[in-house]
C-alpha cells in the first residue's frame, strides 16, 4: 500500500489517536519541518507515517497521577542526540543481547567462539537492515518514501514482535478497539527485521 491509499490511513490514524482522552497532540509537522527531520536524521518517513505526523504531532500521554509521559519522538523540539538513540535503539539493542549471548542460528549459522567475531558478524547483518522509524515508545515503522503499510514492530534488544498490522491498527489498538497483532502478513515486514522476528 502507497500513494494516495497509504495517506489516507495515516490522516486517519492520526485524527482517531487526537480523539483518546488523555493524547496530546500538536499540529502537525509542516513540510519544512519535514524537510529539517529528513536531512538531519538521514531517513525519510514512509508516506502513512509522514500523514499521520502531518496530520497532528503527538507528543504526551495524561497519566492517572495527572503527569504526562513523553513516549512519542518529539520530531519538531526533542533533543537531537535523544532522537539519534531512538533511531539507533532497533540495531544496540539486537548487538546488546548478542553481546549477552543470545544468537539467531537460522541466520547465522553456528557462533564464533570469540566474541568479537560474533558481533561483527551481526553488524554486517544489520548493515542491510532498513532503518526503522520510532512511532511510540519502544514501536516502530519502516522509513521510506513511497511506502506504506508496514507493521508496527515492538523491540525489545532482540525481543522483536509485530506489535501492529500497520499504524492504522496501532491507533485501533490504543482505543481499545484491537487487542492483538493476529492475522499480520509477513510480507509487509521489511527484510532483516523480518528474519528477526520473535
Amino acid at each position: 500500500m502507497s500513494g494516495v491509499r497509504g495517506w489516507k490511513r495515516g490522516v486517519t490514524a492520526a485524527r482517531r489517536l487526537a480523539r483518546i482522552p488523555g493524547y496530546h497532540v500538536e499540529s502537525g509537522l509542516t513540510p519544512a519541518e519535514f524537510d529539517r527531520v529528513e536531512e538531519t536524521y538521514g531517513f525519510t518517513f514512509a508516506d502513512d507515517h509522514r500523514a499521520f505526523l502531518a496530520e497532528g504531532l503527538p507528543v504526551g500521554v495524561s497519566q492517572d497521577d495527572g503527569a504526562v509521559s513523553r513516549p512519542w519522538p518529539d520530531w519538531r523540539n526533542g533533543d537531537p542526540e535523544d532522537l539519534r538513540n531512538r533511531l539507533g535503539q532497533p540495531a544496540k539493542g539486537v548487538l546488546r543481547s548478542v553481546e549477552l549471548g543470545w544468537w539467531a542460528p537460522w541466520l547465522w549459522g553456528d557462533r564464533p567462539v570469540d566474541k568479537t567475531e560474533a558481533m561483527e558478524v551481526v553488524r554486517r547483518f544489520l548493515r542491510s537492515a532498513p532503518t526503522l522509524v520510532p512511532l511510540c515508545s519502544n514501536l516502530f515503522l519502516s522509513a521510506g518514501r513511497g511506502t506504506a503499510g508496514h507493521m508496527v514492530l515492538s523491540m525489545w534488544g532482540a525481543d522483536i514482535i509485530c506489535h501492529s498490522r500497520d499504524i492504522a491498527h496501532f491507533v485501533e489498538r490504543e482505543c481499545g478497539e484491537s487487542s492483538s497483532g493476529a492475522d499480520v502478513d509477513l510480507t509487509t515486514c521489511v527484510p532483516v527485521w523480518r528474519d528477526l522476528l520473535s
